[in-house]
């Protein structure tokens, strides 16, 4: 609707000059725009005001130049000339008619824009470490990232959903030997827990299940040929169960030096070393397992799994991923040596300070595979992106200026942008909820899910800015209600959906012949609901922000009960009755389009 008013005014001002009322001069963009105040009208043009100075004329003589110009389209109903020269317009009933039938006749497009132009966009979220299950704060990085990723598409973007598997170094070995403990726990052993250990009721469970298909056979290390099998059943797995482009997951925990704090031991040290190896492989290929289980279970599509272990794997040429980042920044100047450290020179790239990137004993600091795993997403030979968007926790604050300094000096500027979320806080009727009833731990998402199900804790997950925290009350999240927003927004689409087969089972059916009669306030209010669809889609996905669609979802589910108040659907007029069936249906395609880029279904029933 505003690139129709946008070209009519155009028009006007090329027809004007071919009258010889004004010279020709450039025509200025970005001229039309919502009114602050209904009472001004539907649009609010500023034409006048940028010409007034090329066109060396008092803005409100050309104001009404154009005005005059305008005042007979059919798609205005009026028009006015306030202040020092805007344009304030009001679309006509035929205007608003119209867009009813592109609300429903363009379907699933409707709402489209192409300001992404196609153009490539990889958008990493959730990044999990595969060492204990999704906590709820994992659920809100899944439904923004989910959400943000159809929001970009239906911009116009290509967006690649990417997880980072967090899968090498110290905590891999940590979980591995927390669960070896557990292990020799069930079958009797008196073994202390090491100082650094996950002690949540899931690592015995993984234990067990371990004990269940494979026995004691690990109880003293890898004990024999039965011992032997199984390190090399493990590993295979663990090569095998890559699932995507970039998820290789070999035995080998880090090329950055790490080692292994392993339980105590009196077993031969290679034995010890191969249970470690066979547990932290069968360990992480469950827990990676759930984790994907999960993600199917909300329906967030991966379209890439990256093992952090790429990034320490000798290519072809001999040398890793993350040596090659090295070498780079090295050959460009950009590396220097202090202190037996190796020091990244980001303070020249927008840092507050430099960073090490390989400490003194010759391992590297969290920032140099991050740097190297950067670098690989937008360099990818066959699916690179052009930029790429982070969602972090607001504890990652401090990190997000290193990252785009490092990018900088590959001549990336600009090519990174984080989105920092907040923390939410789960709420049972208004009292806080710290530990699950189950088993007296953390509440993780799963457990959430299966309490109030994916579509509302999605939904709830997105009604609040990422700079917000969250308060989630799973009981109010459960409630079938006008004051639950997602049940209202659905309820509104079943509603439409159970009026339209009334209609049906009453011989009746959606027709845009007789739109002519829908005339009523509340049925031209719907029509400028839905022209604001487009505008809403290309100003949330320039700013990141698909929680604005949450706030439309309701509003236009709000005046749809507003229209089935006044305005009886089922009347004994059948043309009304058809064109107020139209009119339903176009509303039933909105609510579904909007649901589906906040990835929440659109039941038909309730």
């Amino acid at each position: 609707m505003k690139q129709r008013i946008e070209a009519l005014i155009n028009q006007a001002f090329v027809d004007l000059v071919a009258s010889g009322r004004f010279v020709a001069v450039e025509l200025p963009t970005d001229f039309v725009e919502r009114p602050r105040e209904k009472a001004h009208g539907d649009w609010a043009c500023t034409i006048a005001l940028k010409l007034a100075k090329p066109l060396k004329q008092n803005p409100r003589e050309i104001a009404e130049a154009i005005a005059g110009a305008i005042a007979s389209d059919p798609s205005i109903t009026s028009v006015e000339v306030a202040g020092a020269g805007f344009i304030n317009l009001t679309l006509s009933n035929q205007a608003l008619q119209q867009e009813m039938m592109l609300a429903r006749e363009r379907g699933a497009d409707y709402g489209r824009c192409d300001i992404g132009a196609g153009k490539t966009i990889n958008v990493e979220f959730i990044s999990a470490n595969p060492t204990g299950p999704m906590h709820v704060g994992h659920g809100r990085w899944a439904a923004l990232g989910n959400a943000l990723c159809r929001l970009l598409e239906h911009a116009g973007y290509q967006a690649t959903r990417e997880f980072y598997i967090n899968d090498a170094g110290h905590q891999m070995d940590v979980f591995a030997n927390s669960v070896i403990v557990r292990y020799r726990q069930l079958l009797g052993e008196s073994v202390e827990e090491p100082e650094e250990f996950y002690g949540g009721s899931y690592v015995a469970e993984i234990a067990q299940e371990i004990l269940d298909e494979e026995g004691d056979v690990w109880l003293h290390g890898a004990a024999g040929a039965a011992g032997a099998e199984a390190v090399a059943a493990g590993a295979a797995g663990a090569a095998g169960a890559a699932g995507a482009a970039g998820t290789g997951t070999g035995a080998a925990s880090t090329a950055a030096g790490n080692t292994a704090a392993g339980a105590d031991d009196t077993t031969n040290t290679t034995d010890t070393d191969q249970r470690l190896e066979h547990f932290r492989e069968r360990s992480y290929q469950m827990m990676l397992t759930s984790i994907k289980e999960l993600c199917e279970r909300i329906d967030v599509a991966f379209d890439v799994w990256f093992s952090e272990r790429e990034l320490y794997k000798a290519g072809a040429d001999g040398i890793s991923p993350a040596e090659q980042m090295l070498q780079r920044l090295d050959d460009m100047g950009f590396l220097y040596v202090q202190d037996g450290a190796t020091w990244f020179k980001s303070s020249e790239f927008g840092d507050d300070k430099d960073r090490v990137l390989i400490k003194s004993d010759g391992t590297y600091t969290y920032v140099t595979p991050d740097i190297a795993y950067h670098l690989d997403k937008l360099e990818r030979s066959s699916y690179g992106s052009e930029s790429l968007i982070n969602i972090w926790g607001a504890d990652h604050h401090g990190y997000v200026a290193r990252m785009q300094a490092a990018l900088a000096a590959f001549g990336y500027e600009g090519r990174l942008r984080v989105l920092l979320g907040q923390l939410v806080n789960l709420f049972r009727d208004g009292q806080a909820v710290r530990m699950s009833k189950r088993t007296g731990e953390m509440v993780t998402f799963a457990e959430l899910i299966d309490e109030v199900g994916a579509d509302a804790t999605k939904y709830l997950m997105l009604n609040r800015s990422t700079d917000q925290a969250i308060d989630f009350d799973i009981e109010a999240a459960k409630r079938a209600d006008a004051s639950n927003p997602v049940y209202y927004v659905q309820y509104a689409h079943a509603r439409i959906c159970s009026l339209i087969r009334r209609g049906n089972d009453e011989g009746l059916h959606a027709s845009s012949q007789h739109l002519n009669l829908l005339t009523d306030s509340s049925e031209l209010a719907l029509a400028r609901l839905f022209s604001q669809l487009e505008e809403l889609v290309e100003a949330a996905a320039k700013d990141m922000a698909p929680h604005r669609l949450t706030g439309y979802a309701e509003e236009l589910a709000a005046a749809f009960h507003s229209f089935y108040t006044r305005c009886p659907v089922l009347t004994e007029d059948r043309d009304l009755a058809e064109a107020r069936l139209y009119l339903a249906d176009a509303v039933r395609n909105v609510l579904a389009v909007v649901l589906g880029i906040l990835g929440v279904s659109a039941p038909e029933s309730m």
